[in-house]
């Protein structure tokens, strides 16, 4: 309104000054006055006037009002000095200022990132409309999501210079809370049964966290799709919802919603088939079908069966097929179900692509696809690249596209889309502390080396514990067929009676080589050949068991190592899996002609599930299996044995202090059977069940795993010594140790950093326990 009053305005302006001259003139000259911000360039763009025109009444008119419209200007005056035009020009203000306040709900960023697409942005011309328009839109926005009190209050402030300040003032009010729910019609289901599928809920114990009494609108959709879905997956294909209503208290506090519904029949299948170009046999078609004839319909049913119809085409490199289901009502109250098959042209791929890989090498990826260029392009196949690079562990996420070709109905292109994760650790520190004394570590660890695909990893560390130089190296790729090399190389000091293990030292130096064979895309077979060479070293507090095990076998032990292992992997991810299985199994043989004889094998296995569609709700198990003996006529080496206590198996146990304990101390023909440490045992039993959910408060939700656990295990020993403590020559499942708590690891810029928070169930008087735990370079 205002603008037709403003070009009403100039118009008579206009033709009061200019009326009294002869038309048309041609124009000599054009000047603008009163021009303060706005650029004379942008009067003459909208002004389509020019020198040397010969100007009508009718052009003139025309190019005011074009003028006027830019938006620019609020009163525009024209004048005629002779053959010269006067455009006397008063601009618009300029919004110098957006002040917001009393948001909290949304972000102010949010807001002014939503002022600026309705055209009001600080520097620009000040338009009121637009600012009438973002009260409006904002007003919207808070009553979806259930703030109905919400208020929207702008002022205008005027500054020096032609120029407004935008003052929003906004009372977001509170979020109106559900007080009743009702469903009308319903008498299949009760009430509580339909209303448990709501995200909408009544006020409860943890509506403050959960904010499921407050009501949107999104959520009111979505509760109306769940119980359609709900009755049409139990066979009532004619249901309806007639009403949805909500309604709001006086004060904008509370809701009411009133659901009517109409349930209709429930029907039973009475056939299901599938016609059309069945370019795949029809009995493996039909193999898919979720529905069969006497079944309950369910339209959940009818479209999984669709998508298995559609992806087994696709596996033929049908990428485009298209498989209708057309339900069919029968006079006798029953329903047919026929699949309609349309395969399209078997598909090519024309290129792969990669984005997001700013580190890793493009061959690396490469390397993992089983889809190829020029090849058919089958959903298995493109799948299963994808689970093959969430599996190395080099990515956060692994995202792909399939895009047509422009002018085909053959070709696609893929698109693999990653977004890097760490990879590996790097460790530098000097400290000092009352077990350790000074500390001084430097270590790499890199899974992904240089963006090779390679692992590699050096660590120099010096403690009062342990004196360490390491290297290890494997090429996951030695051959083109996926045939793995790797290397390693050590020398330790290890001070176990510094960690509360027992009171002996050990200096160990050794290498291997080891080769791995794939034998298909989840089985490996893995072989290693290494050499060791252990020296005990032996003092006055040294335990009996121990002092009597080197008079036997001696000081120094070199042995020939052989290694045979298996795995199994069909877990989704590399670090933080969310579904699958894993099975790890490995043999250590020292060969004849090592000083000592003896076999060390362990089983490895866990197991996820997921419990909901998103996979971040997932249930899982874990298991550890180990046992190790002698064989020929030489004792099993103790310095081999297994440890159960902390963070890597029974978590609320202090690290390696759980079973059998070493024995009595002679000194000076005094034999002291107090202040055992813990020795450990050629038998291991652990596993842990967990219960993983979403970590709240974080954004980054694929860097943080936050979990519930419960675990049990122990040591064994079965060649005890009388001295020995907890201790019995076999496997008791009664002394199996229980631990529950909370823990969480979380993926940081120089490796994973676990913590635990765990408190022992039924923990023996000699055990030692503690609640908090934590780790750098390890995950749950």
């Amino acid at each position: 309104m205002k603008s037709k009053l403003g070009l009403l305005l100039v118009s008579f302006l206009w033709t009061f000054q200019v009326s009294a001259a002869e038309f048309p003139f041609t124009v000599s000259d054009i000047r603008l006055e009163g021009l303060q911000r706005v650029e004379p360039g942008l009067v003459f763009r909208y002004f389509p006037v020019n020198v040397g025109d010969n100007l009508t009444r009718r052009q003139l008119s025309e190019s005011t009002r074009e003028l006027f419209a830019s938006g620019y200007f609020d009163d525009v005056d024209i004048l005629r000095d002779g053959d010269d035009l006067v455009l006397q020009l008063h601009e618009r203000p300029s919004l110098a200022l957006i002040r917001i306040d009393g948001n909290d709900f949304i972000a102010e960023e949010d807001l002014r990132q939503g002022l600026e697409q309705s055209g009001v942005k600080e520097g620009d011309v000040f338009r009121r409309s637009a600012v009438d328009q973002i009260r409006l839109d904002l007003l919207r926005v808070y009553v979806g999501q259930g703030r109905y009190g919400a208020d929207i209050q702008t002022e205008v402030e005027n500054l020096s210079g032609n120029r407004v300040a935008l003052n929003i003032d906004i009372t977001e009010g509170r979020e109106a809370t559900i007080q009743h729910i009702n469903i009308v019609g319903n008498t299949v289901f009760s009430d509580e049964e339909l209303k448990e599928m709501f995200s909408l809920k009544l006020p409860n114990f943890w509506s403050f966290y959960t904010k499921s009494d407050r009501y949107s609108r999104e959520k009111m959709s979505g509760d109306l799709e769940r119980l359609r879905s709900y009755y049409m997956d139990r066979g009532y294909i004619n249901f309806n919802i007639e009403s949805a209503q909500v309604s709001i208290t006086p004060d904008k506090k509370n809701v009411y919603i009133t659901v009517n519904v109409n349930e209709g029949q429930q029907f039973k299948v009475s056939g299901v088939s599938v016609a059309g170009d069945l370019v795949v046999p029809r009995e493996e078609l039909e193999a898919l079908f979720l529905l069969n004839e006497g079944d309950t319909f369910s339209r959940k049913a009818m479209t999984d069966t669709q998508e298995k119809l559609v992806r087994r085409l696709g596996d033929e490199g049908f990428m485009f097929a298209n498989v209708s289901p057309v339900p069919e009502l029968n006079e006798d109250g029953t329903l047919s179900v026929r699949y309609f098959v349309e395969p399209g042209k078997r598909t090519y791929v024309r290129r792969i692509s990669i984005r997001g890989n700013t580190l890793t090498a493009d061959d690396v990826l490469r390397r993992e696809m089983e889809q190829m260029e020029a090849g058919i392009a089958t959903t298995e196949a493109i799948e299963r690249s994808k689970e093959r690079l969430e599996r190395t562990g080099y990515f956060k996420s692994v995202n792909v596209e399939t895009t047509p070709v422009p002018g085909t109905d053959d070709q696609v292109d893929l698109e693999y889309s990653v977004e890097e994760q760490q990879s590996g650790q790097f460790t530098a520190s000097v400290g000092f502390s009352d077990s350790d004394g000074i500390i001084f570590q430097l270590g790499v660890q890199q899974d992904n080396f240089l963006g090779t695909g390679r692992k590699f990893g050096v660590n120099l560390s010096n403690s009062d514990t342990l004196t360490e130089y390491s290297f290890n190296y494997t090429n996951p790729y030695y051959t083109i067929n996926g045939v793995s090399r790797g290397f390693e190389a050590y020398y330790r000091e290890r001070d176990y009676d510094a960690s509360d293990v027992s009171t002996y030292t050990t200096n160990e130096f050794g290498g291997g080589v080891n080769f791995g064979y794939p034998i298909n895309d989840y089985q490996r077979l893995s072989f290693g050949l290494g050499i060791d060479l252990t020296e005990i070293n032996t003092y006055d507090e040294t335990a009996d068991i121990i002092k009597e095990f080197v008079d036997e076998e001696g000081e120094d032990y070199l042995s020939y190592q052989l290694t045979f292992g298996w795995s199994n992997n069909h877990l989704n991810k590399g670090l933080f899996p969310t579904a699958g299985y894993s099975h790890r199994a490995n043999i250590e043989i020292a060969l004849p002609g090592s000083d000592l004889t003896y076999y060390r094998a362990n089983y490895n296995t866990s197991w996820y599930q997921p419990i909901d569609d998103n996979e971040v709700w997932v249930g899982a198990l874990k298991g550890r299996i180990g046992y190790g003996d002698s064989w020929g006529n030489t004792s099993y080496p103790f310095y081999r044995n297994f440890y159960a206590g902390g963070l890597r198996s029974v978590r609320g146990y202090q690290n390696n202090s759980l079973g059998p304990t070493e024995g009595c101390t002679t000194i000076n023909g005094v034999t002291d059977c107090t202040d055992q440490d813990s020795f450990g045992g050629n038998v291991i039993l652990t596993g842990s069940a967990e219960f993983i959910f979403p970590m709240p408060f974080v954004g980054d939700k694929g860097a943080w795993r936050s979990l519930l656990f419960f675990d049990a295990g122990n040591v064994y020993s079965t060649d005890c010594r009388e001295t020995q403590n907890n201790c019995s020559n076999d496997i008791d499942l009664g002394e199996l140790r229980y631990s529950t708590g909370l823990g969480l690891s979380w993926l940081t810029p120089v490796g994973p950093l676990s913590i635990a928070l765990a408190m022992p169930l039924n923990d023996g008087d000699d055990d030692d326990t503690e609640t908090f735990q934590f780790a750098l370079g390890q995950t749950f």
